[in-house]
């Protein structure tokens, strides 16, 4: 377990506190997501190959998760031949190729992703909407002067329209999960089988 350090300096706190939190969540996500036999790194290009608008190449899928495409690559190399996901070349540029997840990988994908949503909202508990709101602004600010830092304001701003396309197809997406996984939905679920037996 990490070690729960009190700081003199906020700037110093900030900084282990922002490394520390993604690596926790992370770690999470892999315990919630193996038991569907997925990592989290699995997780999310299926989620980028569910929500890229087909056809999907490695390419879209490393810019999706904001990776090069050589981590992708060795990503989907695993996952090919643990058969979540199938490769297939262009049939006018063979240099071309597109990637489609498996029925096995949408299955995992699937039952994984409600169990990562009953995560996240049981991480987030503590906090009331006006923190989230408060939280999300915060994290806004600074992925926004991490984009500044890293390139051009040209580039920030693709990046940034990007990232909103890509979160309200992720938040979409989460609504679904979060339909599925609340009492009343579970109830209506599970009547629905016995009515069936």
């Amino acid at each position: 377990m990490p070690v729960k350090f009190k700081f003199e300096n906020l700037n110093k706190g900030a900084w282990i506190l922002l490394r520390q939190v993604p690596n926790l969540v992370s770690r999470c996500e892999d315990q919630v997501f193996g038991k569907h036999g997925l990592t989290t790194e699995r997780h999310a290009v299926l989620m980028a190959i569910r929500h890229i608008d087909a056809p999907v190449r490695p390419t879209d899928v490393a810019r999706w998760l904001d990776l090069s495409v050589n981590s992708v690559s060795m990503i989907i190399d695993r996952m090919v031949r643990a058969g979540l996901v199938k490769r297939t070349r262009d049939r006018k540029d063979r240099r071309t190729v597109f990637l489609t997840a498996t029925e096995k990988a949408e299955k995992a994908y699937v039952l994984a992703s409600a169990a990562g949503w009953e995560l996240i909202q049981e991480i987030l508990a503590p906090l009331s909407d006006k923190d989230k709101r408060a939280l999300i602004k915060l994290l806004e600010m600074l992925r926004d002067k991490t984009y500044d830092y890293l390139g051009s304001g040209e580039v920030a701003e693709e990046v940034r329209r990007a990232e909103m396309e890509n979160m309200a197809r992720l938040m979409k997406q989460a609504a679904k999960h979060k339909s599925r996984s609340t009492p009343e939905a579970k109830r209506q679920g599970s009547r629905k089988r016995t009515t069936k037996r």
